[in-house]
């Protein structure tokens, strides 16, 4: 049987043989020993190299990178290495009315806390957002927000 423009048609479709490449004449994508040669690919020539060329030998510089964890800021002092002034230190603290003083503040002052009662937030520390300065170069830090 052949088609209309005069190439065979198969029959059948191919063997298991011939869909894997055992036992047909197909390239091989590696070197097959020629008769003399031991199978374990000792003797065997390499295949040229194909592509770039091999680099040169020039020095490589090495240079060494200390990433520093980021910081996480608390209400209470912590020590640290001051990224100002690069001395070992331990943070001073100050305390300044952020989101949670005033939200506080504005519920007493709903509440019925009336006459100045809801002023008390503002004399709380903890309620109060926290800024980390240095004791040496005098540098912010970091601040602790409440809310």
């Amino acid at each position: 049987m052949s088609a209309p423009s005069g190439i065979p048609v198969p029959s059948a479709p191919p063997s298991y043989d011939e869909a894997t490449g055992i036992n047909v004449s197909y390239p091989h994508p590696y070197p097959v020993p020629e008769p003399g040669q031991k199978p374990d690919g000792k003797g065997m020539n390499p295949h040229p190299y194909v592509g770039q060329p091999a680099p040169e030998n020039n020095p490589i510089a090495v240079q060494t990178v200390y990433v520093q964890q980021p910081v996480v800021f608390h209400d209470r002092p912590i020590q640290m290495c001051c990224p100002s002034c690069n001395q070992m230190i331990v943070t001073c603290l100050s305390y300044e009315s952020g989101a949670l003083t005033w939200l506080s503040c504005g519920g007493l002052f709903l509440v019925g806390c009336i006459g100045g009662c809801c002023l008390i937030p503002f004399c709380i520390d903890a309620l109060k957002d926290v800024d980390h300065t240095c004791p040496n170069c005098h540098a912010l830090i970091g601040s602790y927000k409440r809310l």
